[in-house]
């Protein structure tokens, strides 16, 4: 019986099978491929239709998209570094633009404006970055921080004064004296006066300038001058002219006498890590230089937290977002204006305190010694020591035996670490370099190194029953409740607070103190409402280490209460409206990522 015949392929899958139609010759030096897996073929028509499908048919339409043309992908491998670079050379021009002119005094509507755009920018370009790797966007991170900080160069503050009480400062102290004994309109310290610090004439109808009391001019000692004229002849037995009265102050110029200085009549506030910062400014400065040193200080702080922040992205669990997120601090408007032109020494303390949160998690001794100095720099870095806590309380929870008896080095069980000792270990090196920087003040000085402390506070409306609350629209939150919250305001704040300190110590995360960190400086600022946008540095640099952005609307509702609010006549609504936003941005923020967390729980 003979074998059945092979049944041979149509035309159609033959040509479908191996790329030629029937009767056609193979090319030359073709070598026959092995016939695709059964996975890999492609379906016979469900017509049976025998006519091959053109080759750009044969690919599925999936497979076309996962593998676009070589051409193609390194044309859109630019296309984000090109956008991003776009936008941060129209932000740089923007800052630039809102340098140009003394917008505060003459239109803050416009410097408004101003601002308005450069955060707009500034998110786009936040928002851009993260499509980039981390190694490349480290470099935008880092060349984008250095432009944007000098544009804080191109002009002498803008919206502040306290630079010139940092050079004072700092030439009080280079002078030997210490600056918490005089205030600097004391005759005291007329000798260290300028023209400056302390103009005369004219340039005292300038805006943020204070009088202060005319220098005395004492006579220059007399000469014998020859005897020209018969009139001018000592008349024979005549007294010799008395000196002066010594109970009236020698004779004052007319001209009127001003400074740059604001609160000239009171004792310099700064903690001993800023004096000393105005000191080493004030030595390393040329001779004849005014506020120039300072911002280029303010320019390498902002610059270094950058690189603190990059440095840190590295070890993160995921360091492209954390890359990313580095840029929140490095691009955002807030810098430039205020650690680089205003050239506050809040930018000091931000450096500080990323640093010590950054080193809490492995090194707490350092972490703690690292916040203590931002403490020393400027005083609102310690409400960040309560994030460096997170999770103190959850590890009080009672252990198994065996869990506290972990084998340590040679064999011997090693000492349960329990809260308070890690408490210790980040309090006592704080508290012990707060100490250590006000000691050598302290034994100089004859005045209270506090200085001004307590009648700013007052000054500020945060006083019990304080009067200026209402003027400088403190506790606007609050007010909204009840239209006199001074009374009672500040005991309703503090228990607020220690609740919300508490839930920190109980469930936050020792690996990531900067949240907890956050989560309690954002809650006072809320709470209290300043009105000056630097302390809002601290919120910046915190929600670059975090990555929750809806924080930032706390830096933008303290420009609006500090230079929109100048723009209307009755301008407490603006800065009420700018906190009530930021406000409620933080809940929408906080209600999303709790459903987020929800719905990944409740994920297969």
């Amino acid at each position: 019986m003979s074998a059945s015949p092979r049944r041979l392929p149509r035309p159609g899958r033959l040509a479908r099978w191996t790329g030629r139609v029937p009767g056609q010759a193979p090319p030359p030096h073709s070598v026959p491929t092995p016939r695709p897996p059964a996975r890999d073929r492609p379906a016979p028509p469900p017509d049976g239709a025998d006519e091959p499908r053109p080759p750009e048919r044969l690919a599925s339409p999936a497979r076309a998209r996962t593998a676009p043309p070589a051409r193609a992908r390194t044309a859109r491998r630019w296309i984000t570094p090109l956008a991003l670079a776009t936008l941060l050379g129209s932000l740089v021009a923007v800052l630039a633009l809102t340098f140009r002119g003394d917008d505060f005094h003459t239109a803050p509507g416009t410097l408004s404006r101003w601002y308005a755009i450069a955060w707009a920018l500034f998110a786009a370009a936040a928002w851009t970055v993260r499509r980039l790797g981390a190694r490349q966007a480290a470099v935008f991170v880092l060349a984008g921080s250095a432009a944007v900080a000098a544009t804080g160069l191109l002009a002498p503050p803008r919206t502040s004064t306290d630079a010139y009480r940092y050079a004072w400062d700092g030439r009080v102290q280079a002078a030997g004296i210490s600056p918490y004994d005089h205030a600097p309109e004391d005759p005291a310290l007329a000798p260290l006066r300028d023209r400056w610090l302390f103009p005369r004439g004219s340039a005292c109808h300038g805006p943020d300038r204070a009088p202060v009391r005319p220098t005395p001019e004492r006579p220059a000692p007399e000469r014998p001058t020859p005897v020209h004229s018969t009139s001018e002849r000592p008349t024979p037995g005549a007294a010799p002219r008395a000196d002066p009265d010594p109970d009236h102050p020698p004779s004052a110029s007319a001209e009127p006498q001003c400074t740059r200085l604001n609160r000239p009549s009171v004792h310099t506030i700064y903690p001993p890590a800023a004096e000393g910062y105005f000191l080493l400014v004030h030595r390393s400065a040329p001779s004849g230089s005014t506020l120039l040193p300072l911002q280029t200080g303010g320019a390498l702080l902002s610059v270094a937290t950058t690189a603190v922040l990059l440095a840190a992205a590295r070890r993160r669990r995921d360091p492209r977002l954390a890359t990313a997120r580095a840029a929140l601090w490095a691009w955002c408007p807030a810098v430039p204006v205020e650690a680089v032109n205003n050239a506050h020494v809040d930018a000091l303390g931000v450096l500080l305190t990323v640093a010590g949160l950054v080193a809490v998690p492995r090194r707490r001794v350092l972490g703690g010694a690292l916040l203590g100095a931002a403490t020393a720099a400027k005083l609102l870095p310690a409400v960040t020591l309560p994030g460096a806590l997170s999770g103190l309380l959850a590890t009080a929870a009672p252990k198994p035996l065996t869990a506290l008896k972990r084998p340590g080095p040679a064999g011997r069980p090693a000492p349960p670490t329990g809260p308070i000792r890690r408490a210790a270990a980040i309090v006592l090196p704080a508290t012990a370099v707060v100490a250590l920087g006000y000691l050598p003040y302290v034994l100089l000085s004859h005045s209270s190194v506090l200085g001004y402390l307590t009648g700013y506070v007052a000054e500020e409306g945060y006083e019990t029953g304080s009067t200026a609350a209402d003027d400088k629209n403190r506790y606007a939150l609050l007010r909204l409740l009840h239209p006199d919250p001074e009374t009672w305001a500040l005991p309703v704040i503090a228990v607020i607070l220690l609740v919300v300190v508490a839930r920190v110590l109980l469930r936050g995360d020792p690996q990531r103190p900067w949240r907890g960190a956050l989560v309690v400086t954002g809650a006072a600022f809320l709470l209290m409402t300043p009105g000056y946008p630097w302390y809002a540095l601290l919120v910046v640099a915190l929600v670059a280490l975090d990555g929750r952005w809806e924080w930032l609307g706390l830096p933008l509702a303290g420009v609006a209460q500090y230079v929109t609010a100048r723009a209307v006549d009755d301008g407490a609504w603006v800065g009420t409206l700018g906190y009530a936003v930021a406000g409620a941005a933080v809940m929408t923020g906080w209600a999303l990522r709790a459903r987020q967390a929800r719905q990944a729980r409740q994920a297969p």
